[in-house]
């Protein structure tokens, strides 16, 4: 038996529900529905508590060639671990597309140098930092910035007032970056 997820849908025994094209268990939905592209049948997988469909793929035809091959319980795990699968790998894509690092050398000294982007609905902003080679902050700067969706879930900066990294490391004292910071830059 799958383990019911709190507020999962159950039907009225109170078992989570597991038919021919609607099963359900660990946080997950999979249902079977007709595929718009051709004459076969497709399975979407829904994360309980989500909109949209976190995968969607070709099901297989059954014994009549008519009708969709009933779910059952080692499908429905298989549909649970690929698309787990692919919101891990989403999540991993978004975070190295907020969160970028990178190494610069000035006077011999190695300082990392990292970007990361917060992308709040109402004030994101993106947070610059300066580290040392002992691991010490040399320098820290957050601006807000305005971000564009490019194609399908990608998120772009398309502006920020910041100073580009090889300028800030470049300052010696923290009020030099500051008075750097009001210089707008409009590229990443």
């Amino acid at each position: 038996m799958i383990d019911q997820a709190p507020g999962q849908p159950v039907d009225d025994s109170g078992a989570p529900i597991q038919e021919p094209r609607l099963w359900q268990g660990n946080g997950w939905s999979a249902r079977v529905i007709k595929n718009e592209d051709d004459e076969g049948w497709a399975v979407a997988m829904i994360k309980d508590g989500e909109p949209e469909p976190v995968l969607v793929g070709p099901w297989t035809m059954g014994r009549d060639k008519k009708n969709p091959k009933p779910l059952d319980t080692a499908a429905f795990h298989t549909l649970v671990k690929s698309a787990s699968e692919v919101m891990r790998r989403h999540e991993q894509q978004l975070h190295a597309l907020l969160h970028k690092s990178t190494v610069v050398s000035v006077g011999g000294e190695e300082i990392k140098v990292t970007l990361d982007i917060v992308p709040d609905d109402e004030h994101p902003y993106a947070l610059l930092t300066a580290i040392g080679q002992s691991g010490d902050r040399m320098a820290q700067i957050r601006r807000p910035c305005r971000l564009s969706s490019g194609s399908g879930s990608r998120i772009r900066p398309r502006s920020c007032s910041t100073v580009p990294a090889a300028a800030m490391v470049r300052m010696p004292a923290r009020d030099s970056v500051s008075r750097a910071a009001s210089r707008p830059c409009t590229t990443w």
